[in-house]
């Protein structure tokens, strides 16, 4: 009996292909909708974002529950598809509605328009994350519509505050609602696929296992105040010139991580050196803001007592960040210097890459890129995932698409967009890896 309801279940799979070119269209529609939506943080009001997923599963019959996180809208979602195994646990389809600010006049169109054009979609978010929530909210969707079962829970997760460290999103989801979300496996944002980031005129396929400890600083001088007119030895500006140059001069990061290692092997041996590849293999320093002076408008005749800078460092995995700030002052060496650790660090350790889901993922890259290396991957930027891998949780990034370096660098950025073909792509890609059994 058991092998006849197999069976029958096989045969009902096979016969729901979907109608991509549908789909594809109302998936375009989708994004663009949602990249109006200006869920800019701060503030994180979220709850416009919330309501459009909300919908989009009412249409389907999928009841979505929101969770109101902080005073001004901030929202997160959790919605959940029924799998056939209740022996397992879910597992969660994590993306975050809150996107950063914009400099208006630095885009060539409205950052808020969602327009296609040049055989890409732009807008804020397009690229972190919109593009990849409207990939796992649309792949739920697909798979309620023609009545496909998945083999366990799919849930998908919606956050509000990514962007700000997660304080009112995965934190406090965590914090208040765990249960909600007791899942054996998570997928994120992360890897990528690529032809000229790691290896030019190679495509490799990344899924990040593990990512940087961010360790923000901000390194403060004293001084003497004075008139800008009669130099004197104890200028803080100059202070903080010599302390920030002693601190930026970190010694090497030491010993290859694992991560790097497997990345290597997949390329052949060696990674193309660019912005990117030389982050993940060693701690970074990144001068970000200078503040000093006297006044507003700042006097330029005046010398004034204190100056400060903030440095963006971000850690290999391993890295004690105490004793990584604790070699930064004696290097420094100077009683008119502070440095201030700005962030909580919470070493986390790289996912394995040697589980059930992992080996789906790269099955179903192989499916629709067969050309394609796939590796585990180390990324330089923050995520949302560290917060469950410190718990145990495997937690895997899963960007689905093929981007070039030109996209890459407009995360964050001005002119962000991610192309057409590959937002489809990546749908079907997120919608076979739902499907599978793992």
């Amino acid at each position: 009996m058991k092998f006849v309801l197999f069976v029958l279940v096989s045969l009902l799979l096979a016969a729901a292909e979907p109608d991509w070119k549908a789909i594809d269209a109302e998936s375009l529609d989708l994004l663009q909708r949602y990249l109006r939506i200006p869920s800019t943080n701060p503030p994180a009001d979220t709850r416009a974002a919330a309501e459009l997923f909300r919908a989009e599963l009412a249409k389907v019959g999928l009841e979505a529950k929101l969770y109101e996180a902080g005073p001004n809208g901030q929202i997160n979602l959790i919605a959940r598809l029924a799998g056939r195994n209740r022996t397992k646990k879910p597992l969660v389809l994590m993306n975050h509605f809150d996107v950063v600010p914009v400099d208006r006049a630095a885009w060539s169109m409205d950052p808020f328009g969602g327009i296609v054009k040049d055989g890409s979609i732009w807008g804020r978010g397009a690229l972190d994350m919109k593009g990849i929530g409207v990939m796992q909210l649309m792949a739920v969707i697909t798979m309620k519509k023609y009545g496909i079962v998945p083999d366990r829970d799919i849930v998908l997760f919606a956050t509000c505050d990514e962007e700000s460290g997660g304080d009112l999103g995965v934190r406090w989801m965590l914090k208040n609602h765990a249960a909600d979300l007791d899942a054996e496996y998570v997928l994120d944002e992360g890897g990528f696929g690529t032809r000229d980031v790691l290896q030019k005129g190679k495509l490799v396929f990344g899924i990040s296992v593990a990512e940087k400890q961010p360790a923000w600083l901000r390194i403060r001088a004293k001084g003497t105040a004075a008139h800008g007119s009669q130099p004197i030895p104890d200028n803080a500006n100059m202070t903080l010139l010599r302390a920030i140059e002693k601190a930026m001069a970190a010694p090497p990061s030491g010993k290859q991580h694992p991560v790097i290692a497997e990345m290597l092997a997949a390329v052949g041996g060696e990674l193309d050196s660019n912005k990117f590849t030389n982050a993940i293999q060693k701690n970074t320093l990144t001068l970000t803001t200078l503040k000093s002076g006297v006044g507003d408008p700042v006097k330029v005749n005046v010398i004034p007592s204190t100056a400060e800078a903030t440095l963006d460092c971000r850690l290999l995995p391993g890295v004690n960040a105490q004793e990584f700030v604790s070699e930064m002052r004696a290097r420094i060496n100077d009683p008119r210097v502070t440095v201030e650790l700005l962030t909580t660090i919470d070493d986390t350790p790289a996912t394995s890459f040697t589980t059930p889901l992992f080996e789906t993922l790269r099955r179903v890259i192989k499916k629709h890129h067969p050309t394609a290396e796939v590796t585990p991957m180390m990324v330089p930027y923050s995520t949302d995932a560290p917060k469950f891998r410190r718990k145990g949780l495997p937690a895997y990034g899963f960007t689905p698409m093929i981007l070039t370096a030109p996209l890459l660098a407009t995360m964050h950025s001005d002119e962000e967009r991610i192309p057409v073909d590959q937002f489809h792509i990546g749908l079907r890609m997120m919608f076979d890896v739902i499907k599978s059994e793992f």
